[in-house]
């Protein structure tokens, strides 16, 4: 349930729990539920119960078994903050990252409420990157909600970015991702948009990493803003890309 990643700002994927359910408008293409439904098909056997929130207990501890340090994106198909997953569970998984300490793990959530309420149980070791997604105007209270959190190193990830959201705050923030949706039925991505949001994190001393236009054929369309590639990292960051 770990393995390296396509994804652009991470090396490998950790998947101690998959499994989600629409949270909000930029779940409406969920790349996740369209792996798991695959998966299932496949007969793959963690995905047997497709994407229902599922916990696998024996991959809690996996990472204290790699060696080197490894870029780790926490649950790639699901919210390490999902509602059914018990409190317990959570901080059981926070723990593994405060004892493997040569890893970089990095956590994205939607329901930045329950991240709020819970970081102060949580002990918040410099090898975790805590993050919040935010795909338009509407989704922009989790920023707040992610600066009651106290990680050494807090991430925005705009991705599918939806609209202009260039007023959002980054006091306090480290990292910018910004990115299109892809895949069928994706929704488009401007220019501008992404211009705005770049400027923004430059003048806030932000890093900033456009990771995608999208679209149907992503790989096609490149990651190049106005001729030049962004994929930036923040300056604390503990492993080399």
């Amino acid at each position: 349930m770990s393995g390296s990643s396509k994804i652009e700002w991470t090396e490998v994927t950790w998947n101690p729990i998959t499994g989600c359910t629409p949270f909000s408008a930029g779940c409406k293409h969920c790349y996740a539920a369209r792996f798991a439904k695959r998966l299932k098909a496949m007969g793959n056997p963690r995905y047997q119960n497709g994407f229902s929130v599922t916990v696998h207990e024996d991959l809690f501890e996996a990472p204290l078994s790699w060696s080197g340090s490894k870029m780790v994106f926490v649950n790639s198909m699901s919210d390490l903050f999902h509602e059914s997953i018990s409190e317990d569970t959570i901080l059981r998984l926070f723990d593994v990252m405060n004892r493997a300490e040569n890893h970089t793990f990095q956590v994205l959530t939607k329901r930045s409420k329950r991240l709020a309420e819970l970081s102060s149980k949580i002990i918040w070791t410099s090898n975790i990157w805590m993050g919040v997604s935010v795909e338009d105007k509407e989704s922009m209270y989790r920023v707040d909600d992610l600066k009651k959190a106290t990680p050494m190193t807090r991430f925005v990830s705009a991705e599918p970015l939806l609209e202009d959201i260039s007023e959002i705050d980054l006091d306090g923030i480290d990292w910018l991702i910004v990115g299109g949706e892809s895949g069928p039925g994706c929704r488009p991505i401007e220019e501008e948009w992404v211009v705005n949001l770049k400027n923004k994190a430059y003048d806030s001393g932000v890093a900033f990493f456009f990771k995608q236009w999208g679209g149907v054929n992503k790989k096609k369309n490149g990651s190049l803003l106005q001729g030049k590639e962004y994929k930036e990292y923040p300056v604390n960051r503990k492993t080399v890309m």
